[in-house]
């Protein structure tokens, strides 16, 4: 017999973490409301451990993200709407319905030959079966669905994207790019009438409008500010060693002797490339 757990050993330890009599106080107290800080906090260690290629932490992380479906999982048990194996089956549903070139029969056993299709092929039709599904749930709106929690960038993405579904987009990128270039304007207006509403409101059109653009570009925006934020730490890291191994103050130094430095570690990765 293995000694590993299972998930069937994960489920009952969640059922006794919220048994009423001597289960944990603090697991007691929680709702789905209340988990979903930690849902989204776990989601994003996920995705740093991932970008830092931590591969030997990247197990621990996962643990946590998947605590998170067996607690909500477990609630939902409690409340008789839904146990993790209602979970699993429709999740399995889903994706033999999502992938019929890959299960032609939509039964996950049959071994069957394969529909011969490439990437975009796949894409277009995944996006047919999920307007499908969209159909089938009787949605008369056609950015509903689109969650209000997802992070600002990344819904933005998601809404022009579903704009885009019934025509309503421009036709490459360019366009974007020159509406880009109108919102900046109008920023540097509301900027110049010192109204700070205005400030906002334009700040977050001109925000949205480069969410349309990296979806345009197939980028995503989340992922990039990401990246950009590591190349920022880094590059600030060199500067503040050079401040550090000089002996001196922040203060003595002018802001062109600092951005100096910032090349500098700009050159340096630029040469291990």
């Amino acid at each position: 017999m293995s000694d590993r757990y299972t998930v069937d050993d994960l489920i009952y330890l969640m059922e006794r973490l919220r048994d009423p009599e001597t289960g944990c106080p603090w697991d007691l107290e929680q709702t789905f409301a209340s988990i979903v800080p930690h849902t989204l906090e776990e989601a994003y260690e996920v995705a740093d451990t991932i970008e830092r290629a931590d591969w030997p932490h990247l197990k621990d992380e996962l643990g946590d993200l998947l605590l998170q479906v067996i607690f909500y999982s477990q609630l939902g048990k409690e409340q008789s709407l839904f146990d993790l194996h209602a979970v699993v089956d429709q999740l399995c549903g889903k994706l033999l319905r999502r992938h019929p070139h890959v299960f032609p029969t939509g039964q996950l056993r049959d071994i069957a030959e394969s529909v011969g299709i490439d990437q975009q092929a796949v894409n277009a039709q995944w996006e047919r079966i999920k307007e499908q599904e969209r159909e089938s749930k009787d949605r008369s709106r056609v950015l509903d669905e689109v969650p209000s929690t997802l992070p600002a960038m990344s819904r933005a993405v998601k809404l022009t994207k579903r704009a885009s579904k019934v025509g309503f987009d421009w036709d490459d990128a360019t366009g974007v790019l020159d509406k880009i270039e109108e919102e900046i304007q109008e920023l540097r207006e509301a900027m110049q009438q010192g109204d700070l509403d205005s400030v906002r409101e334009e700040l977050g059109d001109l925000l949205f409008v480069n969410a349309n653009l990296a979806r345009k570009l197939s980028v995503d925006p989340e992922q990039a500010v990401r990246n950009t934020n590591l190349k920022f730490e880094r590059r600030f890291n060199h500067v503040e060693d050079r401040v550090l191994a000089s002996g001196k103050d922040w203060s003595e130094f002018s802001l062109e002797e600092l951005d100096a430095w910032w090349d500098e570690a700009k050159q340096i990765e630029k040469s291990k490339k």
